[in-house]
Formats: C-alpha cells, sequence, structure tokens
C-alpha cells in the first residue's frame, strides 16, 4: 500500500492521487524551488538540480557474514523456497558481482544504487559492503515498517521470528525499540540465498567525530560528554554484541545537534569486523583491535585514537584514566563514569572549564538481560545513567504569516515577531542570547472592528515590553499580567469612545510567548493556541482553551457532554469587550531544555484537530535545521485551506535549538 506523505492515508498501490487528501502519490514539491512535478524516483529536482530523492544506506552481506551473524542455513533455504514467513522475494544478490552503478538491488525495483560496489580483488573477499540507494518507491510501506509500526509494547512482536528477516536486521530493530537516536533507524531489509540486505538511515554525509574533537574551540567538557555518550552506546551495544560498531572511528558520526550517534552496526566477529574502503580510513582505524571477548579497555583504546588521530593533546586526568584503562585498574563502566565524573570536578576546580561538572542520575550501570536473541531486550533507555548538564541556546529562528482563508473577506487576525540575537565567540567559547516576543492576535467584532482589536492588542503589547523588557531575564508574571490589562483597557476604551454594544462590540484572543535565552513564557486570552513540539515528548498543547465547553470540563462534566452544548465553542474571555475585571488572563513558565518547536497559532488553523492529526508531517520535520521555517509556516496555511478554510488562518512558528552549556 502506499501511504500519503501529507495525511497517512492508506491507498492502494495503483492510485495516482491519495483517496482522502488528494495529495500526488507519483510526484513530489521540490523543497528548494517548490517545483511541484518531480518525479518520486528522481535523485534531483529537474528545474533547480536540487537532490531531493529519499536516499537510504545499504548494507549487503554474504553468506559467510550471515553465518557469522548466526543466521542458520536452513533459514537460507527456507528464502529460496518462498517461505510464507520471508518478507521478500529479492533475488541474491553478491556483495562482489558487479551491479553497475544505477542499477537495482531488488527484483521490485525500488532501491537503486547510488555508489558503484567495490570489486573483489585477487587478495580479498568482500563480504560486507554499505553504498548509498534511491529509494524509488518513497511511499511504499516497507515490511519492516509495517511491523515497528504494529508493536503494542517494547518487546517485539512474534512476526519478527520470520525466517525472511535477516539477523542484522532484527537487531537494529531490537535497538530501534530502545529509541536510542545514536542507532540508526531501519528501513527495509530481506534475506535470499546466501544474502542479506538491510536499508538503514544514511549518516555517510554526517560529521565525522574526529573532526570535530580535533577542532580547538572544542573544550575539554565537550570532549568528556563524548566519553560518556560513549559509554552509554556500549551498554546498549553490549547484549546484542554489536560493541564493535564503536571500535571505527569512521563510523563515529554527529548529528546536527553534536550528539554521538553510528552511522551502522557492526557485529562481534572475527568474520565481519568493520571494511576500511579508503587510506583515510584504514588510517583512522584503531589500528590493533583487541582480543575477544571486547572489554571495557577496548572504549579506551578508542578515546586514545581519537586524541593521536585528531593531534590533540591528552589533559593530564585523562592520561591517567586511560593508562588505568589499560593496565586494568579500571574494569567497569561504573568506575568510568565515576572517573569521568572526577576529572570534570577537578577541571571545575582549576577554572579551566567554569560550567558544572558531569553527574550522574544513577551510578548503577543499567542490566540489560542477556540472551540469545535481541527481542529478548526489555530494559529502557531512560533508566540509563546521564550527564546532567545545563543547556544553552545554540539558535533561534523564526517565521509567520497570515492567510485569510477561503470564505472570508477580510482578514481579521494580526500577529507581531520581535527577536533580538546577541553573539559573543571567541577562540574557545561561544555564547548566544536570543530574545524574543511573539504575539498572535485574532480579531471578532462588525464593521472591521476584529481587525482593528487584533492590530492594537498587538501595538499595545509591543510598545509595553520595548519599554519594560530591557534586562536579559524574562518579565515577572505580574509585569505580563499588567501588559495583557493594558492591551484589554485600550480596546475597551476604543469601544466606549465609539459607542458600541452588543456583537458590535469588538475583541480579539491572545497568545504571547517570550523567549530569554532557554526560558519562555506564555500569556494566552481566548482560543488561540500554542503548542510545543519536542522529539522525546512529541506534541503538546501548552494553552488551554478559553470556551464554555473547557469551562464545563473542568467544573467536572465529561468532555463528551460538555461540548455536545450548543454554545461549547463560546468563548469566556476576550480582550477589549469588557474591563479588565472580567478577564484573567493564563500566565506560565517553561524552560527549553532540549530542541524546541513551538507553534502559535490561531483557530482557523488549529480547527478540527488540524494540528493533533498531522503533527508527524508537517511540524516534526522543522525540527531539523536545514529545513525551511518560512516553507513550513506556509505548508502548515495550506494544510488549512485544505481542510479547514472556514476562517483566517495565522502561525508562528519558532524553531529553538538548544546545546550542553560546555563553554566558559
Amino acid at each position: 500500500m502506499l501511504i500519503c506523505p501529507q495525511c497517512k492515508f492508506e491507498n492502494p498501490n495503483s492510485n495516482k492521487f491519495c483517496q482522502s487528501c488528494g495529495t500526488s502519490l507519483t510526484h513530489k514539491v521540490c523543497p528548494e524551488c517548490s517545483t511541484d512535478d518531480v518525479p518520486l524516483n528522481a535523485l534531483s529536482c529537474h528545474n533547480c538540480g536540487t537532490e531531493c530523492g529519499t536516499v537510504f544506506w545499504a548494507i549487503i552481506a554474504q553468506e559467510t557474514t550471515a553465518k557469522a551473524l548466526g543466521v542458520e542455513e536452513d533459514a537460507a533455504e527456507k528464502g529460496d523456497e518462498g517461505d510464507e514467513g520471508a518478507i521478500s522475494s529479492s533475488p541474491p544478490v553478491s556483495a562482489n558481482s558487479q551491479i553497475a552503478l544505477g542499477s537495482y538491488l531488488d527484483s521490485q525495483e525500488r532501491y537503486q544504487l547510488l555508489d558503484p560496489l567495490p570489486a573483489q580483488t585477487e587478495t580479498a573477499t568482500i563480504t560486507d559492503v554499505g553504498v548509498r540507494v534511491l529509494d524509488c518507491q518513497p511511499y511504499q510501506i516497507s515490511p519492516i515498517e509495517a511491523i515497528l509500526a504494529s508493536q503494542q509494547s517494547d518487546l517485539l512482536t512474534p512476526s519478527v521470528e520470520a525466517s525472511g528477516i535477516p539477523h542484522l536486521a532484527k537487531l537494529y530493530i531490537a535497538l530501534q525499540c530502545e529509541g536510542q537516536p545514536g542507532i540508526p533507524p531501519i528501513h527495509d531489509a530481506w534475506q535470499q540465498g546466501n544474502m542479506q540486505v538491510v536499508i538503514i538511515e544514511d549518516r555517510s554525509h554526517w560529521q565525522f567525530l574526529l573532526d570535530l574533537w580535533q577542532e580547538e574551540t572544542t573544550s575539554s567538557l565537550k570532549i568528556l560528554h563524548w566519553c560518556y555518550e560513549m559509554t552509554q552506546l556500549w551498554a546498549l551495544l553490549e547484549p546484542v554484541g554489536c560493541r564493535q560498531s564503536l571500535l571505527d572511528l569512521s563510523n563515529l558520526r554527529l548529528d546536527e545537534d553534536q550528539t554521538l550517534a553510528l552511522q551502522r552496526l557492526y557485529v562481534e566477529s572475527s568474520n565481519s569486523l568493520p571494511v576500511t574502503e579508503s587510506p583515510e580510513d584504514a588510517e583512522a582505524q584503531i589500528s590493533a583491535m583487541p582480543e575477544q571477548p571486547l572489554s571495557i579497555q577496548a572504549l579506551g583504546r578508542v578515546w586514545q585514537a581519537l586524541f593521536r588521530q585528531s593531534q590533540r593533546t591528552q589533559f593530564g586526568p585523562v592520561v591517567q584514566m586511560l593508562g588505568d584503562l589499560e593496565v586494568g585498574k579500571i574494569q567497569t563502566l561504573t568506575q568510568v563514569r565515576s572517573r569521568l565524573e572526577e576529572i570534570s570536578i577537578e577541571l571545575e576546580a582549576l577554572g579551566t572549564e567554569t560550567l558544572p561538572p558531569i553527574k550522574e542520575k544513577n551510578t548503577a550501570v543499567p542490566t540489560i538481560p542477556q540472551s540469545d536473541e535481541p527481542e529478548d531486550i526489555i530494559s529502557k533507555s531512560d533508566d540509563m545513567p546521564t550527564v546532567v548538564l545545563t543547556m544553552q541556546l545554540s539558535s533561534l529562528e523564526d517565521a509567520g504569516r497570515t492567510d485569510v482563508g477561503r470564505q472570508r473577506h477580510h482578514n481579521e487576525d494580526y500577529f507581531g515577531i520581535e527577536t533580538k540575537i546577541q553573539k559573543l565567540e571567541l577562540p574557545k567559547s561561544r555564547v548566544l542570547q536570543g530574545h524574543g516576543l511573539y504575539i498572535l492576535c485574532d480579531g471578532m467584532g462588525g464593521h472591521a472592528g476584529g481587525e482593528i482589536a487584533s492590530e492594537l492588542g498587538v501595538t499595545t503589547l509591543r510598545q509595553y515590553f520595548q519599554e519594560y523588557w530591557i534586562t536579559n531575564q524574562l518579565p515577572t508574571e505580574d509585569s505580563i499580567r499588567e501588559a495583557v490589562f493594558l492591551a484589554n483597557e485600550a480596546i475597551y476604551k476604543l469601544n466606549q469612545e465609539d459607542a458600541r454594544s452588543g456583537v458590535g462590540r469588538m475583541g480579539t484572543t491572545l497568545v504571547m510567548l517570550l523567549i530569554q535565552d532557554t526560558q519562555a513564557a506564555v500569556a494566552h486570552v481566548g482560543d488561540s493556541r500554542l503548542y510545543r513540539l519536542t522529539r522525546k515528548r512529541g506534541l503538546e498543547q501548552v494553552t488551554v482553551d478559553h470556551e464554555v465547553g473547557q469551562r464545563e470540563i473542568i467544573r467536572g462534566v465529561e468532555a463528551s457532554i460538555a461540548y455536545a452544548r450548543p454554545d461549547a465553542y463560546q468563548l469566556t474571555q476576550a480582550l477589549g469587550p469588557r474591563d479588565e475585571k472580567s478577564i484573567n488572563p493564563d500566565v506560565g513558565f517553561f524552560e527549553i531544555n532540549e530542541d524546541t518547536l513551538l507553534l502559535l497559532a490561531s483557530d482557523g488553523l488549529s480547527d478540527n484537530d488540524l494540528i493533533e492529526t498531522h503533527w508527524q508531517t508537517h511540524l516534526e520535520p522543522l525540527l531539523s535545521s536545514g529545513v525551511n521555517l518560512e516553507r513550513g509556516v506556509t505548508d502548515l496555511i495550506d494544510l488549512a485551506n485544505q481542510h479547514n478554510g472556514h476562517d483566517n488562518i495565522t502561525g508562528i512558528l519558532i524553531r529553538a535549538k538548544v546545546r550542553p552549556n560546555l563553554e566558559s
């Protein structure tokens, strides 16, 4: 079946357009030039040349590797015979065979080679290779994706036992269930004959850990933080026999937030050592692999190799730690983490780094059940000890747009954005201070009163904070409430002067966000909303609408009964129609301690659960720095016009990125 990229509706494979929303299932929109007729199977836009194809990383392993991974011969034979448990009928592909560039890995002609396969030499047989592939059918759900989507718990479903799933793929599935972003997500996999193919996220373009390790601006505490992240990955990989993944420097990557990640998994086997495909990789490879079984000493040798290859001088306490690791004085992850904490405390005492040291929520190494199959892993990654560090702002971006909608003749929404960024950058430190004010008002009232009220509300609030918010701290709750009361008074006075009455009295809703570095405050009156999205917590509605239905729910009435009332969506509060005694703005504060996307939305955008239904397709991608916010808010407006359109539509997007506060 084809999954619509917009509404996630399941369509038959023969459909050219989504049965639910009409989105094309054969072409896509170029993210750079907005050309809307780019074929799905094209790598680049035919108009501007931007690479916009869906690219994955394919791991192709021969039978020798499959055996080392624990794949039994009878399972492979069953795959050949078309066993019902198999998930693919692709023909066998030899890692050494000369498959031409542009050929397909599978008989369905879905995965097209973008890189040539390395050729077998007279002295070496390549049994495990990785190449980029283009997904020519990106809307087609794969069997692996179907399995992951149908999981109802942290344990794998019995369907994963199907003989057609390579053992290596099962490792990715099991680790993906742990929720560790350092492990690349799996997309597809199959086994046929003597071959197994696993399709995972392409991280070949991600930054090498080694590159940033050797930068002069990278602090010592940052390096200790990466060492700590490696201990977390080591504990996660040990039960499934994949610690080898940490022993190849070219496999250690950083995501856009400089968090440690792996490009792929390597299994601990003499027949499946990481392959180096260039002299540069060979140089970065740890020269002497530790004897089996692997011990914590191997992690110390990784750190030694990183210091050696980066030509970065080891500071005294680290030299001692690495020496103790090598001679066996340090033998457990608990001892390693304790030593890392001691080093950070020492750095702070010496004034080398003046920020909080590494702390642990829990000093015990997490116990992960040992078993033959990764499906038996039941420990939670959240239980693992973590480094508790204060966070600092690394970037603050925003975009806003308003639209009249498809049925209204004039726009009564109004918004204002004011952002100030102060950046101090020195050879060994970078400090970013962000100061943002975001206001959205949805006006109401006859004779163009709505436009007047919403604009007056935004203008009054902006003027107030320009005068009274001059420090690098958020205003107090009392100050924010005073600003809202002044906006209400300004609109109320205008109503009195014009002798407006009844429905003719103009008013407006309000939702306002204030950001100072990693601290935020929100105030609202009415049914305009603030949403917050993070990778860990997903989508959250921060504000609660001031309307009759919600009032009744607060009083204890069941939601179904509360919203069965004919006046359920009538506002209980608004700025302007009455004096300040009639309003009670909600004011709240929260901390931005992870990368966060914030959305201020008028009800024309949020009605009919539009945000709750489409956040995974229209908001979640915007957490990534490379995605354009202007385009994102435009897409939201278009989506609202498609599904709502009965009202004016306004949205403000704010993307706040943070990182550990490691510099002085």
